[in-house]
């Protein structure tokens, strides 16, 4: 019987992070997700855990427990979630950046602490809030600069201060929007007057299982088909999404173990297929599920 594959003109943008011997790189693809039969998979789907810069009290005890007291430092605790628990990457969540008496310069320079603590490149998410994320991730993309950091969150309201010191001090970004293609588009247009695409990421947000998961799924689906079967050039970024802290936060995760994981490994899987490079994730239960069903796929 003769096999109807499909082959496209379009294709997702390589995007290279981290310096020297330890860079990592996203992108590439030629085709859809997993789709390995039709076209070029060039690089495979990865998985940063996430660590906070501050103990995760909001965490339930049940996730927090599989860190131990690592988690009152981030460089034991990034170091456990490489070399135990063997994650791709880190992502640091800068929950100290929201606080009102943040010392800036010195969560700057722990930052970079980190980031030479690694064998790895380094993901830094900022809290959310434009003034407060603007202020660290500046501070932080100076502190840090040639190690070719993934900074984010970047939004429509402070693209550009956050771009430009980026891009001044050589690191790469996360350009967020909420969940609709066409403000992520809008965003990819103005960031891209002034700061390459090659070094840019989308975060177009992701939710979790139960949650609007089927919202994220669509648009991140949307984007990857108008890249690489459409070939929009202004869609053509590798995709991250952060799923850990939204499903973690859910009553379902939070009131039974075995159960959170499987909520936040479901929800990461079904990212995966429709399209993101790169996911966070909290549980390294949860990571090495994923990875067995990618190879599954695979």
């Amino acid at each position: 019987m003769k096999e109807y594959l499909e082959t496209y003109k379009g294709n997702i943008l390589e995007v290279t992070f981290g310096k020297e011997d330890k860079t990592i790189t996203l992108g590439g693809e030629n085709t859809l997700s997993f789709h390995s039969f039709e076209g070029k998979l060039p690089h495979p789907p990865l998985i940063a855990l996430e660590v906070w810069d501050s103990p995760p009290e909001t965490w339930p005890e049940h996730l927090r427990a599989r860190f131990g007291d690592v988690v009152f430092s981030p460089v034991a605790w990034a170091k456990k979630c490489l070399e135990v628990y063997r994650a791709d990457l880190i992502c640091l969540y800068l929950t100290s950046a929201g606080t009102e008496d943040v010392d800036v310069p010195a969560l700057a320079s722990r930052v970079k602490e980190l980031s030479d603590a690694l064998p790895v490149p380094l993901i830094v998410y900022g809290v959310g809030e434009k003034d407060a994320d603007t202020r660290a991730l500046k501070e932080i993309a100076g502190a840090c600069a040639g190690d070719a950091v993934l900074l984010g969150p970047v939004v429509k309201e402070n693209y550009e201060e956050i771009g430009r010191a980026a891009l001044e001090y050589g690191h790469r970004v996360i350009a967020q929007s909420p969940l609709d293609i066409n403000l992520a588009k809008e965003l990819n247009i103005k960031l891209s007057k002034f700061f390459p695409k090659e070094r840019i990421v989308i975060d177009p947000l992701s939710s979790a299982l139960g949650y609007g998961m089927e919202y994220s799924f669509s648009v991140m689906e949307r984007i990857k088909q108008v890249a690489v079967i459409y070939t929009d050039n202004m869609m053509k970024m590798p995709m991250i999404a952060n799923v850990g802290r939204d499903c973690w936060k859910t009553k379902e995760a939070r009131e039974n173990a075995q159960q959170g994981i499987l909520w936040e490994a479901i929800t990461t899987l079904t990212l995966f297929l429709a399209g993101t490079n790169l996911a966070v994730m909290s549980s390294p239960d949860s990571m090495q599920l994923v990875r067995k069903m990618i190879t599954q796929l695979s």
